[in-house]
């Protein structure tokens, strides 16, 4: 992998991590059971992409 590419991934990976910290605080603070799940279901798919990046390096 060229370092070009892995800065590629890492970008990647720190997107992922934010995404899925945003769905996590989203979903603590969201009242509604429906779009709680949701942000829940939000948080394990960006989790699932992050780990599936990380599995690249």
């Amino acid at each position: 992998m060229t370092e070009k590419e892995l800065l590629y991934v890492e970008d990647a990976l720190g997107h992922e991590q934010h995404f899925q910290t945003q769905c996590q605080t989203t979903a603590e603070q969201i009242q509604d059971g429906d779009l709680k799940s949701f942000a829940r279901e939000q948080e394990q798919k960006h989790r699932a992409i992050f780990e599936s990046f990380y599995d690249l390096l």
